[in-house]
């Protein structure tokens, strides 16, 4: 029976049009399935389903989601966490798409040796409660493939669509193709665009899924965007709670040492 799929251009060209038909005929396709965003039953013969392509630098998975959770799109991670992480996102083994696929490309964004920390907070900005994550290097930044010349991991980010922020009580603008991946509730990763127009990228992704509140996880579900700040390393740091948190974005903002962008959440 045909099959009420989705297949992008991007998951297209990673599996090949032969592959692309089967599926859209209904071979090697389900027609029940535990969606891979929300995790809760779905069923390609009578509901738009998109195919969704997990891809590391040697193999790639193939899953399935309600049209409505996501959109059909190939998701670059790292090789040694592919199996881990479609583990955690279907609850189970999908076959594997015995293909090899070429390595990920990414923007530039930080330094080769820099590690990211992100923090999760809910953050009032125009009397709402939104879903928040602040990003940190733990090291200065300096522009890929040169030496010295200082931090400039803002500068880098602005280049990339990023706004300063002003105000906190106003809303960050939307940053295109730019998305936060969440899956059965725990954080996987900030996607940016691929080059080219590529297949989206992971920017920051996490060595383990990372579990995010209720609350968090209710209001990104609802506003179904996440705000991102990102300041240098040692600005804002390790807030054991959301009040402080939010004193410290202040004075971020304050000494013109924050920016920021609202992403679209991909996942529940």
């Amino acid at each position: 029976m045909q099959r009420m799929l989705d297949v992008s251009e991007d998951v297209r060209a990673e599996i090949g049009d032969e592959e692309a038909e089967r599926l859209l005929a209904g071979d090697n396709a389900p027609g029940s399935y535990d969606c891979t965003s929300c995790r809760t039953p779905g069923d390609a013969e009578q509901e738009r389903t998109s195919t969704v392509l997990f891809v590391g630098e040697e193999t790639a998975v193939l899953a399935f989601a309600h049209a409505t959770c996501i959109p059909s799109q190939v998701v670059r991670v790292a090789e040694e966490h592919l199996q881990g992480a479609v583990r955690s996102i279907t609850g189970e083994e999908p076959a594997a798409v015995q293909r090899p696929v070429a390595p990920p490309q990414r923007i530039p964004v930080t330094g080769d040796q820099a590690v990211l920390g992100v923090t999760s907070g809910l953050v009032l900005v125009d009397n709402e409660l939104h879903p928040a994550l602040v990003v940190e290097p733990t090291v200065p930044i300096g522009r890929p493939g040169t030496t010295g010349g200082g931090d400039v991991f803002l500068p880098l980010l602005m280049e990339h669509g990023f706004l300063p922020v002003t105000d906190m009580s106003q809303r960050p603008g939307p940053l295109p193709g730019w998305s936060v991946l969440l899956a059965m509730g725990q954080l996987h990763a900030i996607l940016q665009p691929g080059t080219g127009g590529g297949s989206p990228v992971a920017w920051w992704q996490a060595h383990q899924p990372l579990q995010v509140t209720d609350g968090w996880r209710a209001a990104a579900n609802k506003t179904r965007t996440v705000l991102v700040f990102a300041a240098p390393v040692g600005v804002i740091g390790t807030q054991p709670r959301e009040d402080l948190l939010r004193d410290a974005l202040e004075k971020a903002t304050a000494d013109g040492r924050l920016v920021a962008a609202a992403m679209p959440l991909a996942g529940t």
